[in-house]
């Protein structure tokens, strides 16, 4: 059976690293996967997370399954990151967690409770889309349609193409959104479009379905809810799919969540045992350790603190290498877009569309060791003091704008 069985292509993102890191070239930069680095370039374990960790190795007494839907502390610490406390879906239990493999895991699941509790609900992704959304939901079954919402010429949100494509969703539709920190732009919409947003989702009767894997990437824990919590003021259910991966550094933990928002308390539970079906044929269980983690970290006052510190200071390191890259762009007399390249400094999270084409992209990888996706995305945080010239010196290079 086997000898007939065609290989399939590397993944595009994940295919990238394996590229990078069989080049020998020493100076060579990984602006590819979307995984956080130090100034050193190295990816850290968080002190919080150290703490936490010896603290489980000295109380820890079984490694006994979880239940279904994973651990109820691990849920709480979720639910109180997402929510303010004085919320009513706090108050009135209108929110119920499933502890997930990932965030990928939680999309997964999303995805097959749409297409076996909600059939013909067809699911609204933005263009562009983290690659791994559409094979996602390819893989549950799920039709789905494209919005657009990215102005390439100015480097911003789209909102009128975007509400005029969403003016068309159906009821029952499930709408993806981008909870902060858009991957793969960068560009988030301002509390503004996003009460412009919640407002037509409520008034088309679709299903907002939160991607929401960079909190506190952007401009804060608390900050980046911001557009979560003004959706929810309007839209009485939701579905958020939560990773820990970035914000705690847990990426091969696989720590995630999925939160359904029901409009009361018995809605959500009905919710919630139909995922559990769902993860019983799947996988039965979540795995613990990681969840662990940050159930420790977020219930303990000290540990919670560090971590703040911690989170802050990554974000703090994100900004400043945008600033770094706009300006050894301008100094080179780079211009990546007619508009020029402000706006490296005003997109957020991790990720930038750098305007760089994929033919810009393919020299820079044969001709200076710098690798990043096709579309010109690059993660800035791959980005170091060290090795910010020979980028900035690269890209004027392969772009042949540079002002003598």
């Amino acid at each position: 059976m086997f000898e007939h069985v065609e290989a399939a292509p590397p993944d595009l993102i994940l295919g990238l690293t394996d590229a990078f890191k069989a080049d020998p070239n020493p100076a060579k930069i990984n602006l590819g996967v979307g995984v956080y680095q130090d100034a050193s370039g190295q990816t850290p374990v968080l002190a919080s997370v150290k703490a936490a960790e010896k603290s489980l190795l000295d109380t820890e007494k079984t490694k006994s399954y979880l239940p279904i839907d994973g651990s109820p502390s691990f849920a709480a610490a979720v639910k109180g990151l997402l929510f303010p406390a004085e919320s009513p879906i706090h108050t009135d239990r209108r929110a119920a967690t499933l502890h997930t493999p990932g965030g990928t895991g939680a999309l997964r699941i999303a995805g097959e409770y749409l297409r076996t509790v909600h059939p013909g609900s067809r699911l609204w992704l933005s263009d562009p889309t983290w690659p791994n959304h559409g094979p996602i939901f390819d893989a549950a079954g799920l039709e789905q349609v494209i919005y657009p919402y990215y102005d390439a010429e100015h480097q911003r949100l789209d909102l009128d193409a975007m509400t005029s494509a969403l003016a068309k969703a159906r009821p029952g539709d499930a709408i993806l959104l981008h909870g902060c920190c858009h991957n793969p732009t960068g560009v988030d919409p301002t509390l503004e479009h996003w009460k412009v947003i919640a407002d037509l989702v409520a008034e088309r009767g679709a299903l907002p379905l939160f991607d929401f894997a960079y909190q506190g990437f952007g401009d804060g824990l608390d900050e980046d809810n911001a557009g979560l919590l003004a959706v929810a003021e309007r839209c009485p259910e939701m579905l958020i799919c939560s990773s820990y991966s970035k914000n705690f550094g847990l990426y091969n933990e696989r720590v995630g969540a999925l939160t359904a928002v029901a409009q009361n308390s018995e809605s959500a539970r009905a919710v919630l045992s139909q995922l559990k079906v769902i993860v019983r044929r799947m996988y039965s269980n979540p795995p613990g350790h990681g969840a662990a983690i940050v159930s420790t970290v977020l219930g303990d006052p000290g540990l919670e603190a560090q971590w703040n510190r911690e989170l802050s200071a990554m974000g703090e390191r994100i900004n400043k290498m945008r600033e770094l890259l706009s300006r050894g762009l301008e100094e080179r007399g780079t211009q990546l877009a007619a508009s020029g390249n402000g706006f490296l400094t005003t997109q957020k999270g991790m990720f930038s569309f750098s305007g760089l084409s994929k033919e810009h992209v393919q020299r820079l990888r044969a001709e200076h060791a710098i690798y990043m996706v096709g579309s010109g995305r690059i993660n800035v945080a791959g980005i170091t003091e060290q090795n910010v010239d020979r980028l900035c010196d690269a890209i004027a290079a392969v772009t042949s704008q540079a002002i003598a």
